[in-house]
């Protein structure tokens, strides 16, 4: 008994160990799988975003594109097996980042799903029904529910058999994996929430961002409050219309003020900002564009 006890215990350590290395030595990196730029052969380039992210052990998918086609086919030419993703997180509602979704559900229709909570929102949402101001002096007929509403008043989605989690704050979804939740305050875009993903890396936070709706410069300084030290911040940041004031405003706050040590722009980004920022950043400016594959720390 006390030999196979032993033996139990010294078998449960060498998995342990070997568990660790084998996570250790897993491939840390990020495929852009959906961009309108790009030299990597094979790919087919259109305005949307996606990109794969291997980080210890985890598979996700942030964003999907926006032709579900084009997305189905970068998968395939990308060598991505949608169906063994961990989780996936959709930044916000635009369709050049959720028209890949209809392909994601052929291949894994069960997936979780952290999407961005909004009232009335196409992923799905509900609100207390004290939110509309009630009448009782209407007869019952011209009243709501007939004057009884539910406590809560749930609405549809654009996906109704998805496994959505709605996501309106911080949260950390896996170890050292987080989701920001930011509301942008840009004409435009008022009140829309954005998710960006934040992973600790051991030189510091990389995020990805989507669009940036709400302002890169704001979610980094989320994603700051993780780590302060910034080692890669990549996605699309929202300038392909912004003036050049507003773009080295945006430059300097990033290098100067937020010491980010390599940058991976894309979609939304813009032409100018990608010709200010790579000479700024240098050999530390990393090239995005879709089928390229982005080593993490």
């Amino acid at each position: 008994m006390f030999l196979r006890t032993l033996l139990h215990c010294a078998l449960g350590g060498a998995l342990a160990i070997a568990a660790t290395v084998l996570a250790a030595d897993a491939a840390n990196r990020v495929t852009i799988l959906y961009d309108a730029f790009g030299t990597a052969p094979n790919f087919t380039k259109d305005w949307g975003f996606s990109a794969y992210i291997e980080y210890r052990g985890k598979r996700i998918l942030f964003d999907t594109g926006d032709d579900a086609q084009i997305f189905a086919r970068n998968v395939k030419v990308a060598g991505v097996n949608l169906a063994e993703l961990d989780f996936v997180v959709i930044s916000h509602r635009h369709l050049d980042h959720t028209a890949g979704l209809s392909y994601l559900f052929s291949m894994n229709p069960r997936v979780r799903i952290y999407a961005p909570k909004e009232s009335f929102g196409v992923f799905g949402s509900s609100l207390p029904s004290s939110f509309y101001r009630k009448d009782e002096s209407l007869p019952s007929q011209m009243r709501y529910y007939d004057g009884v509403p539910p406590e809560t008043m749930t609405f549809g989605s654009a996906w109704p058999a998805a496994k959505f989690e709605m996501i309106d704050k911080a949260v950390e979804v896996a170890p050292g994996i987080h989701i920001l939740s930011l509301v942008s305050d840009k004409p435009g875009t008022r009140e829309l929430r954005e998710l960006s993903l934040a992973i600790e890396t051991q030189e510091g936070v990389v995020i990805i961002a989507g669009c940036s709706h709400p302002g890169i410069d704001q979610i980094v300084e989320a994603a700051a409050s993780i780590d302060s030290r910034v080692a890669l911040v990549m996605g699309g940041f929202h300038l392909p219309a912004a003036p050049d004031a507003e773009i080295a405003r945006i430059a300097s706050t990033l290098k100067d003020s937020r010491k980010v040590d390599r940058l991976a722009p894309g979609h939304c980004t813009g032409e100018p900002a990608f010709a200010l920022f790579r000479k700024m950043w240098g050999e530390r400016y990393v090239y995005a564009g879709v089928g390229s594959v982005i080593e993490l720390p």
